[in-house]
């Protein structure tokens, strides 16, 4: 929707660049358009030059592919992780999410998507062979890969990447692993999915 010809053009052209981000409709963007104008100059500028920066400073890791402003990653560069531990997740957001849990030492590799016939995404769209190459790499270096961690979201197109991936890594001599599902801590029975069911009876542990 175009912005109104009652307001500036740079009025109208930021508003107009908002809405190009997910989940910025018009009204919201012009929200935001009339308050970075009324917010202090500063507040306007930082944002900029963070922007600036975002774009000047960030790469892809050549190893897993994760945001990175040096190459390898921190993650990747850091010898006490366990680098015969990968886990694989679908984008940038999930490794800071399982970052910020402290339960895992390995180190990641991103897929930047899942497989979505109906999108058009296949596997070559994916990181889904430089993950199979980093893993026969690994073994050829003499340093095998121990465990692969699919830990793809529990969608349809997560479980499709996830067997895909499966399938892939077969005969590479490396164990392939699924996240556990199930329950969610707090949570009541009568307001989970058959599906949340189902993976928290396959996953029930003894006690």
């Amino acid at each position: 929707m175009a912005a109104s010809n009652s307001l500036p053009p740079s009025l109208s052209r930021l508003i107009e660049a908002l809405t190009q981000l997910p989940g910025i409709g018009p009204k919201t963007a012009s929200r935001l358009a009339f308050y970075l104008w009324r917010a202090p100059a500063e507040t306007a500028l930082t944002l900029a030059e963070a922007l600036r920066d975002l774009k000047a400073n960030t790469r892809l890791c050549s190893v897993c592919f994760n945001i990175t402003e040096s190459d390898p990653c921190p993650i990747c560069a850091d010898s006490a992780r366990e680098h015969d531990l990968i886990c694989v997740v679908e984008e940038p957001m999930d490794v800071a999410a399982i970052e910020r849990a402290r339960a895992y030492r390995g180190v990641y590799h991103v897929l930047h998507g899942v497989l979505s016939p109906i999108n058009g995404i296949g596997p070559d769209d994916l990181r889904i062979d430089a993950l199979v190459d980093r893993v026969r790499r690994a073994a050829e270096r003499g340093q095998p890969i121990r465990e692969v961690i699919l830990a793809t979201n529990p969608t349809v197109e997560g479980e499709m990447t996830a067997a895909f991936i499966q399938r892939k890594l077969a005969g590479l001599g490396v164990s392939v692993t699924r996240l556990a599902r199930g329950l969610p801590a707090g949570g009541d029975l009568e307001y989970a999915d058959e599906v949340t069911l189902s993976r928290a009876l396959e996953g029930r542990q003894r006690l």
